[in-house]
């Protein structure tokens, strides 16, 4: 019999228990103790120490809590990865990001390594881990990190001491950063166990035994922390807008009526306690009720833990404005976390692109915007955007979950005709419309279908639209809004000062010419773009483009079509040298054919480069032809768009 198996022995019919029984209970009441479950006062089971490493978890949990002190700390963030679905995506997606360019101490790209090997092959392990339910993934931060010359050792060790703790061998890869003020190791550990089993580890483990065992093994490698080092940090820690170990501690100090009386037997301790206090009481935090009395603030941690965050963000965002030369003072910083999106779109200059929720992959866009102040923007998931290079000009607007037009049409066409839609109802509901129109509704109803499932489509093409369709297409905005809380469009990704004297369309020539040009602010990059705009009508003065009349500047009507030729002309001949082909223009309403091969960046925008076997084309790119290069397109030019088809055959999927 395996380890894992038992066999009940069952009492009498009808039998209501017995001491027999009762002894039992008891049994099981102790197995589930032993493999590390847990049950709560009153005989409620919590699950925490479910799963292997629960009883590992108990054990260091029940440690002399003040040996917490001289341990060296060690942060430790974990996620648990659902790879059903999209989720083998994003598992390929988060290992290319962990090994992008610059992580190292020389600025190279991250270097995946395993438990024997300093270099992994990640296609490997993705093609391992292909079938797999789930994957655990680790940030592993000593605190004392810099310490460190290298962190492979630390990190074998740490996850050899886990399998000794959990009782399976572990797949897993890491790789090491060093691009942050803390250097810190991402693990990634697939969800299966030696015997092909899904991995199951208790949460207590997750939660806090990785964290312990990762804090011994530095302190055998740098010694446990002396008094003097202990009671510096509690010093600084009485001062600081976060959560604190103290305020740990004064939350478990609290009575029954929710009040703090400091420790006096411990003049150390109820000086740091009484001085925590009072700091809180100043935040707003904490009070007095009465002689050595405090009451605390129901979301105490919540706030202190907002706090500190905001205040982490405010460092990011100084240290990435000094090391562009751009000195900004605290007022003119604006945070837009995920708490609070931009209410108005924000257009500016991209400072800097980074993550700030490495374990959740959400990252952030520090943008020096036309109006004097600097823009720290959560842009939730990294693959939700498009790169958008330092110094290039970009307009960042709130996402709208509000229902579409093309979703009220779909509810009122289906209202008229019992809850059903498809295209030839839609069109014997709207003779006006045209059948391409329809087709955009059907492929609105198949993106809702594919993230939420709540939609029902049958055989024929005829789709099921229940009343409240339109609350479920908002809830489906507002989870999109969750994970993508903004939409980023690039304005221009040629660098301000390059725009001056550029032979083609720019964008400050499209804001000088615009009706409802942007508010320039006289300070920061307001006033920059200010000062180029200047010099940029001289250019175009110079160039015949304007000219001064009394006191203003005329323009030539047809000047930015002028100019975005003169670029396109010029770039099409340099690729036509190196491609050995001739360069054929679109026309308005003529047909384009051949081999999408790859886009090309230009002043005015991205252009995809479609060959022929001897002619090229340049024509507007889309960003739905991303997942379609190398393959056959045919379309015909609308205005400033294209309607494509993907394919040798005009029955192939459409793209509008």
């Amino acid at each position: 019999m395996q380890d894992d198996e038992f066999r009940p022995k069952l009492g009498k019919i009808g039998s209501r228990g017995s001491k027999a029984g009762k002894r039992y209970a008891g049994q099981v009441k102790a197995a589930i103790n032993r493999a590390g479950g847990r049950l709560q006062r009153g005989g409620r089971f919590t699950g925490s120490r479910t799963g292997r490493g629960g009883a590992a978890a108990a054990l260091l949990k029940s440690r002399d809590r003040y040996a917490a002190f001289r341990q060296r700390r060690v942060m430790v963030k974990a996620r648990i990865v659902k790879l059903a679905g999209k989720g083998a995506d994003g598992a390929r997606a988060h290992l290319r990001y962990i090994q992008r360019d610059g992580v190292t101490r020389e600025g190279e790209p991250g270097k995946l390594y395993g438990p024997g090997s300093d270099r992994i092959d990640s296609k490997a392990f993705v093609d391992r881990a292909d079938s797999d339910r789930h994957q655990f993934r680790f940030i592993v931060a000593p605190e004392d990190g810099i310490e460190y010359d290298d962190l492979k050792p630390l990190t074998r060790r740490l996850m050899a001491q886990m399998e000794e703790d959990l009782g399976t061998r572990l797949d897993w890869v890491a790789v090491d950063h060093f691009n942050t003020g803390h250097p810190h190791s991402h693990i990634i550990v697939r969800g299966k166990d030696d015997r092909g089993e899904n991995l199951v580890i208790a949460r207590e483990y997750i939660s806090s035994g990785i964290r312990e065992r990762a804090a011994e093994l530095v302190g055998l490698d740098l010694g446990p922390r002396t008094d003097r080092e202990i009671e510096q940090r509690l010093r600084q820690e009485m001062d600081q807008e976060r959560f604190t170990s103290i305020d740990r501690r004064l939350l478990r100090m609290r009575d029954g009526d929710g009040l703090v009386v400091p420790d006096v037997r411990d003049a150390f301790r109820q000086t740091l306690h009484q001085g925590r206090l009072c700091k809180l009481e100043r935040m707003g935090l904490a009070g007095q009720i009465d002689s050595g009395r405090w009451r605390l603030d129901d979301e105490l941690e919540a706030t202190l833990r907002r706090i500190g965050e905001r205040g982490d963000i405010i460092k990011t965002m100084h240290r990435e404005l000094t090391g562009k030369g751009l000195a900004r003072s605290a007022a003119d910083c604006v945070i837009h976390d995920r708490s609070g999106e931009p209410a108005q779109p924000v257009v500016g200059r991209v400072v800097a692109r980074g993550l700030g929720d490495e374990i959740n992959d959400r990252h952030y866009l520090i943008v020096d915007g036309l109006d004097g102040r600097s823009h720290y923007i959560d842009i939730g998931k990294g693959e939700a955007t498009a790169p958008t290079p330092d110094g290039c000009i970009v307009r960042v607007l709130p996402r709208n979950t509000e229902p579409r037009q093309v979703d009220r049409t779909i509810a009122e066409i289906a209202a008229a005709d019992d809850g059903r839609y498809n295209i030839d109802i839609h069109l014997k509901h709207d003779p006006s419309a045209t059948e391409r129109i329809a087709e955009t509704h059907v492929r609105r109803l198949e993106a809702v279908r594919r993230a939420t499932g709540g939609l029902e489509r049958e055989p024929d093409g005829t789709w099921i639209i229940a009343p409240d369709h339109l609350h479920r297409v908002s809830e489906y905005e507002r989870q999109r809004a969750r994970a993508e809380p903004v939409m980023v469009e690039k304005l221009s990704s040629m660098p301000l000062e390059k725009q001056v004297g550029f032979d083609g369309a720019t964008w400050i020539d499209h804001e000088l010419v615009s009706d409802t040009p942007e508010t320039l602010r006289n300070s920061g990059f307001g006033r920059e773009v200010r000062e180029v705009q200047a010099r940029r009508r001289q250019w175009l003065i110079a160039q015949g483009f304007a000219r001064e009349e009394q006191d203003r500047i005329a323009y030539r009507a047809n000047m930015i079509s002028i100019l975005r030729q003169r670029e396109l002309n010029r770039v099409a001949g340099q690729m036509s040298g190196e491609l050995g082909l001739s360069y054929t223009e679109a026309k308005p309403g003529g047909r384009i054919e051949g081999t999408l091969r790859r886009s090309v960046e230009l002043a005015n925008g991205k252009y995809a480069v479609i060959e022929k076997s001897r002619d090229f084309t340049l024509v507007p790119w889309r960003p739905v032809l991303d997942r379609h290069v190398g393959k056959e397109v045919s379309g015909i030019m609308r205005g400033e768009g294209i309607s494509w088809t993907i394919g040798r055959q005009r029955s192939g999927p459409s793209v509008s």
